[in-house]
């Protein structure tokens, strides 16, 4: 009979996407004893001969042990079976310490006004109970179940055993953690395995055992588990040990002087759907979808929102990725964006912003600050037939990169500007840096200690200013150093009613300047650009097509003359 047990007691992991509530299993536990493993013996005896007569097995059992020797129930999820200790344990009222503990009084004195309870060895605790946190790890986790490796369990095991009890336990504060060290730059091996832990909110359920001799029922130490049952919000059902599922029965070796030997067998009893249920439950559910559908397009529209006749709207969404190269640590950047003529935004747009301190790390032989700080503009360009401007100005992105030290000053590290992508899509763009010098080792001293640095009185200056008006710009006599680089990655998209009147109309794509109908000097002068590239196509591919010979002595006759 060593043979004939199921040695596979690892947990099964379900998903359902039913009610957990409906849930019942079948449990079914039975005492091997002499007796019976000799009528197990018989009847496959018997059932081995062909001429056999029929034999009366159950004489061999005696009927009074019964209700001792083994018990069937069908336990639903969550339901409460009292143990024979609990029945004995609330039935005093000075015991009764918590509202649950006097449900379960009320409970059990209703049991006892209807004489008796359904179960007589086998019971549960919910997850309400207290004692789900207060069982011994090795009733948790019973070894006597017989299984193929001997192995203990694993750290992730032990940690979320564990977990339930700190969350019953209601800590509001944690005197062990620093308050002035949220953040740790270097953690250690141990402080990862301690913290990064999974703590997903689960449901708990045991089905238990009382395995005491007759007549001894009652006593916490013949308590047994046979099932653990977990489940969680989004439809997984964890069952430890998994269904039998028409294999053999599991294998429960009690302890003490007399060591007897149970047969669990598990089994699920859920009523199965009917075909009509589960086709109307489909209906719902794709009627559900189709109106969620229907509210989501009343929310969103049938169109998009387009902007007026004439009108380009700019959307940019940007990202500041990285910085490198500077001669300090704990780098920022200082950003605003600069508008161009006939070019508007919004009234709440904000136009600057700041990001986060950031310490550059090594990679290879510089030093690079990841920011991954984003950002978001919108923007929008009206046309004027009678603008004296012949080209489109696309607005500016003036960025100033600093340093901060341990006794918070700041220096200026370098100054840099973008350009708005003309073409819509993605950009990754690296722009390289400069900052004004002052020569002399003073100023070199005076940043090192004092953290002072000359700074632009006008940061545009690193371009074209804004506010020229003049024909030339002079920066003669202005000394800068080359600093380090800023990596931006920008999604661009622009949105006009040209483009949709294009596209019905099935022309060719233009450019924003011409589908907005200005700027006319530039259109042609791209016509004119496009028909060169095309005279000058059609002149390689005749070259191509003519005999070697002859192209060898027209060159030679070209270089004669």
């Amino acid at each position: 009979m060593a043979d004939s047990w199921n040695t596979d007691t690892g947990e099964a992991v379900y998903r359902s996407r039913d009610a957990v509530k409906n849930l019942k299993i079948r449990v079914r536990i039975e005492r091997v004893t002499s007796t019976a493993a000799l009528s197990q013996h018989l009847q496959q005896h018997v059932l081995s001969q062909q001429d056999g007569g029929a034999i009366e097995l159950e004489t061999l059992t005696p009927q009074g042990q019964k209700g001792d020797n083994d018990e069937e129930l069908v336990v639903g999820w969550q339901e409460k079976l009292f143990s024979q200790y609990e029945m004995e344990l609330f039935q005093n009222e000075s015991a009764c310490q918590t509202p649950l503990d006097r449900q379960y009084l009320t409970e059990i004195r209703a049991l006892n006004k209807a004489k008796g309870r359904r179960n007589h060895r086998i019971f549960t605790y919910t997850d309400h109970d207290r004692f789900t946190s207060c069982l011994p790890i090795q009733q948790l986790y019973p070894t006597d179940l017989l299984t193929t490796t001997k192995s203990g369990p694993t750290f992730l095991a032990e940690r979320m055993a564990s977990v339930r009890n700190r969350r019953q336990e209601r800590r509001t504060l944690d005197s062990s953690i620093p308050k002035s060290k949220i953040v740790i730059w270097e953690p250690t091996e141990e402080f990862v395995k301690n913290s990064h832990v999974v703590n997903n909110a689960m449901q708990t359920m045991h089905i238990m055992a009382d395995l005491a001799p007759p007549g001894r029922l009652g006593q916490k130490e013949n308590e047994y588990l046979l099932l653990t049952i977990k489940t969680d919000g989004s439809g997984t059902v964890i069952v430890k040990p998994d269904f039998n599922k028409g294999k053999e029965p599991y294998r429960i070796v009690t302890v003490g002087e007399k060591r007897e030997v149970w047969r669990l067998n598990v089994e699920n009893v859920c009523t199965a759907m009917q075909p009509e249920e589960k086709e109307r439950e489909q209906n719902m559910y794709r009627d559900l979808y189709v109106r969620h559908k229907e509210y989501l397009n009343s929310l969103v529209g049938p169109d998009f929102e387009m902007p007026p006749l004439g009108i380009l709207r700019y959307m940019m969404n940007g990202e500041i990725v990285s910085a490198k190269g500077f001669e300090y640590d704990n780098l920022y950047i200082h950003f605003f964006m600069e508008l161009p003529n006939n070019w508007s935004s919004l009234p709440f747009q904000s136009h600057s912003g700041v990001t986060q301190t950031c310490r550059a790390k090594t990679l290879g032989k510089e030093n690079v600050a990841f920011f991954s700080y984003p950002f978001s503009f919108e923007a929008f360009y009206m046309s004027e037939k009678e603008s004296e401007e012949p080209i489109l100005q696309w607005p500016v992105i003036y960025f100033k990169v600093l340093s901060l030290d341990s006794w918070q000053r700041y220096r200026t590290e370098g100054y840099g500007y973008l350009l708005f992508p003309a073409m819509p899509g993605k950009h990754t763009i690296t722009c390289h840096t400069w900052r004004p010098l002052q020569t002399g080792t003073v100023s070199s001293l005076r940043r090192f200690f004092i953290g002072g640095s000359p700074e632009l009185e006008d940061p545009s200056y690193v371009r074209i200013p804004g506010t020229f008006k003049g024909e030339r710009l002079s920066r003669f006599g202005f000394c800068t150093e080359t600093t380090g680089s800023v990596t931006f990655n920008l999604h661009c998209i622009q949105q006009a009613r040209a483009f949709v009147d294009a596209t019905v109309m099935k022309k060719r794509r233009q450019k924003v300047l011409e589908q907005l109908g200005g700027f006319s000097q530039q259109g042609a002068v791209c016509t004119i650009l496009e028909a060169f590239q095309r005279a000058r196509k059609k002149m390689q591919d005749a070259r191509d097509g003519l005999p070697r010979d002859l192209v060898n002595t027209t060159s030679q006759q070209h270089a004669e003359s």
